[in-house]
């Protein structure tokens, strides 16, 4: 099951718990990315239909919307919708991530600052694609960093997924969980149609959304590098020519970075007795990405276990997210994975 597959599975399946959804935002109806079909269109007479609409097991609504390109109105009209509606799950999708910077006003008066200032919270979940792939830097960046920065007092929750099971356990608990959080949620691009990246049925019918990846394939008693990372970049790490000679070398990924799951940290990194190194690798700027928000939290972490410092890998501080240049993005982004996986 890819992504949309596994989106589409988590919607349907919420339906029929009776949990009504919203969807709205820029080009939604199909994603920006043509990974979504919720809406079919006929080419002749222009009319549509929504097949999830009508699932003869659904006891609650489905809307959709391709909503203007006017991030500060869409966002600040989802964010009140979910709030006088709490039992349903209401979603607003960026056409890329860093167009949210548009709506700015409503995350930092609202979406982040209500329960602290008014004891108001809500299920408004912001689906943001973000990645590095050469895109140039107005269509890489979610702006990470921004949110991590506004994190506080269980506030939000902010996730970088990796697999479509992980999602599709992310988007019912986000759901069904008791207690209401906004959620903001780093979308792949790439992703999307990567077979590595895809899930089985049973992943999907089974299980929960684990905050912590460990390496599937690490030999526990060899390994003395453990590198972190979040997002596309896993991806980038393992499926490098270098990851087969780095045999001390164990991958893993944090997919919850706010609230930061220290515990399950803590236990990843105690599961390796030969430990010496851990390295934080992101594909985001010094100043930007998860690296200044996390880093407090990584190194208490490692210390607590007797695995010393953390050794951060990435690029250096930057202006702009992105220079836009694809032929230097992916020398830069070769650099970072082999520095990663210990060369150079």
């Amino acid at each position: 099951m890819d992504w949309g597959q596994a989106e589409a599975l988590a919607f349907a399946s919420l339906l029929e718990d009776g949990i009504p959804i919203r969807l709205s935002g820029q080009d939604t109806e199909r994603g920006t990315f043509s990974h979504r079909h919720l809406v079919l269109h006929d080419p002749h007479t222009g009319e549509t239909v929504a097949p999830v609409q009508h699932l003869e097991g659904a006891s609650a609504s489905f809307e959709v919307y391709n909503s203007p390109l006017s991030e500060y109105a869409a966002l600040g009209f989802e964010y009140g919708y979910s709030v006088s509606a709490p039992e349903a799950l209401v979603l607003w999708e960026a056409q890329f991530g860093d167009f949210v910077n548009g709506a700015q006003v409503v995350v930092d008066q609202f979406i982040v600052a209500g329960r602290s200032k008014w004891k108001q919270t809500s299920r408004l979940t912001l689906l943001l694609p973000h990645g590095y792939e050469g895109n140039g830097p107005e269509h890489s960046s979610a702006r990470l960093e921004r949110f991590l920065q506004l994190g506080a007092q269980d506030n939000i929750r902010v996730a970088n997924c990796t697999t479509a099971a992980q999602y599709f356990h992310l988007l019912r608990r986000q759901a069904l969980d008791a207690v209401a959080r906004p959620l903001v949620l780093m979308t792949p691009k790439g992703l999307l149609r990567l077979k590595h990246a895809s899930s089985t049925i049973d992943e999907l019918a089974g299980g929960r959304f684990s905050p912590v990846l460990d390496d599937p394939h690490a030999e526990r008693d060899a390994v003395e590098r453990l590198v972190l990372c979040s997002g596309k970049l896993y991806y980038d790490v393992v499926g490098h020519d270098a990851r087969a000679t780095a045999r001390t070398v164990a991958v893993a990924r944090l997919e919850q970075l706010y609230p930061f799951p220290s515990d399950a940290v803590a236990a990843l990194l105690g599961s390796y007795p030969r430990l010496r190194e851990v390295v934080w690798a992101q594909e985001e700027p010094q100043n930007m990405g998860p690296w200044r928000s996390i880093r407090h939290r990584l190194e208490e972490t490692a210390r607590a276990t007797s695995a010393g410092g953390v050794q951060y890998v990435g690029r250096t501080w930057k202006a702009s997210p992105s220079e836009g240049y694809p032929t230097a993005h992916h020398r830069e982004q070769d650099r970072i994975v082999r520095l990663a996986l210990g060369e150079g």
